[in-house]
């Protein structure tokens, strides 16, 4: 699926036509600092039904959710400088208990994920609005 964004409330859109698609309990947000991929998880939350707040992992590296349909967690990799550091956080265990694992800055950990099914969402900045490729 492809979607443009010219305006924040385009992501409820989004959220709208990928919910019924999720097949696996993996999404990878790839993009650049500030693409959007918070903005969409805070969406996406609100849609599945968590009252949850919604913040960037940055610092804390996984952030846990409540929703109806289970736990989500919400990883940012970014700070992560290898492998070992990303198994260090356990992140097996909650790819194996969750509802949904939604992984920003996945590169580090992508190779581990071969075999697997997982969903990628791709957002690309442009001058004036934000490309998204979501398989």
């Amino acid at each position: 699926m492809q979607f443009n964004i010219k305006s924040i409330e385009d992501w409820q859109e989004i959220v709208n036509q990928i919910i019924p698609s999720l097949q696996y309990n993996i999404l990878l947000l790839k993009g650049n600092l500030g693409a959007g991929k918070t903005t969409f998880t805070q969406f996406l939350m609100k849609s599945l039904g968590s009252n949850d707040e919604v913040n960037s992992p940055t610092y804390s590296i996984v952030n846990e959710y409540n929703t109806p349909k289970g736990k989500v967690y919400h990883f940012d990799l970014y700070r992560l400088k290898n492998i070992e550091e990303v198994f260090q956080i356990g992140i097996e265990e909650y790819l194996d208990n969750s509802f949904l694992c939604i992984i920003e800055w996945p590169e580090v950990y992508e190779d581990e994920l071969y075999g697997l099914n997982y969903h990628t969402m791709n957002i690309i900045n442009s001058i004036e609005s934000r490309e998204v490729l979501f398989d």
